[in-house]
């Protein structure tokens, strides 16, 4: 069942949801059409910096063959554009803490996708709802061709062959880093040694650590007498379990002796008054 619709003054098509129903054509002369849902992004708990509310829209089912500076360029005809993201789902994403060079990432995955679209202007997001499903967006035109099937995938296959001094270049810079990073590291490491090294009488400087972690001496001496006190806890704790399990088992052998004596008295007293006569004199 068709989800139903309603016409605006402006003729945009507006479905459940909010979204605005906007045609897409991939060539002027293309009989088939593709139709992509926006929407003004309205997200209170919204967390990411780089999408304003207020200038921001909010866009699904935007197909394989449309990279950022493809959907970029189409919205740009509504306002200038400051930034498009696209991601496989929608919601907020983390930042990017891959420092590996483009030659090392995985290929991005090949799909449908959602995709944030940031303008310089409020109004812009206004143009783009208020846009009529009847002009369709062009992806591909003269000016700027957009490559598909048998063309995309020899492009990209020959992205693959990377020359060998651009890949030595992006591995030296890769190198350089990690070499400075281990650098700090061991700076780090050393000054924390010199800082609770013990003195000559017996004494460690404990510093204090990052917020929610227990500082703690690293001398092996000190390290020494930490394992020994743990020793003793456990097996203090081990004693003490047994003196329980052998007190509970006196008790259990006290209550049976306690039983036995209380049946052997009453067979003695019940004995007794069987051997009781009556003497008046």
């Amino acid at each position: 069942m068709a989800a139903p619709k309603k016409k605006h003054a402006r003729g945009a098509c507006v479905i459940l949801g909010g979204f605005t129903v906007l045609s897409l054509k991939f060539q002027p002369n293309s009989v088939a059409q593709h139709q992509l849902c926006v929407k003004e992004h309205r997200v209170r708990a919204e967390k990411n910096v780089k999408r304003p509310l207020d200038r921001t829209l909010f866009v699904l089912n935007i197909p394989p063959y449309c990279s950022e500076s493809v959907v970029k360029e189409l919205f740009s005809q509504f306002g200038s554009v400051q930034s498009v993201e696209l991601s496989e789902k929608p919601g907020s994403t983390e930042p990017e803490t891959n420092s590996l060079s483009k030659y090392f990432r995985p290929a991005h995955k090949q799909c449908f996708k959602v995709g944030y679209i940031v303008f310089k202007n409020a109004s812009s997001v206004a143009a783009a709802k208020a846009h009529p499903p009847d002009s369709p967006l062009i992806v591909s035109t003269k000016e700027k061709p957009v490559q598909t099937g048998l063309q995309k995938w020899i492009h990209e296959y020959k992205q693959l062959f990377v020359k060998p001094e651009t890949l030595q270049e992006a591995v030296d810079e890769f190198m350089t880093k990690y070499d400075k990073k281990k650098e700090e590291e061991a700076e780090r490491l050393q000054k924390e040694a010199e800082q609770q090294q013990e003195d000559k009488e017996g004494w460690v400087k404990v510093t204090k650590g990052s917020k929610g972690i227990k500082a703690r001496p690293h001398s092996e001496v000190a390290n020494k007498r930490a394992l020994q006190k743990e020793d003793k806890k456990k097996k203090r704790k081990e004693l003490l379990n047994f003196y329980a399990w052998q007190r509970r088992d006196t008790q259990r052998e006290h209550i049976a002796q306690l039983r036995k004596k209380f049946e052997e008295d009453k067979q003695r007293i019940a004995l007794l008054r069987s051997q009781r006569k009556f003497r008046p004199y």
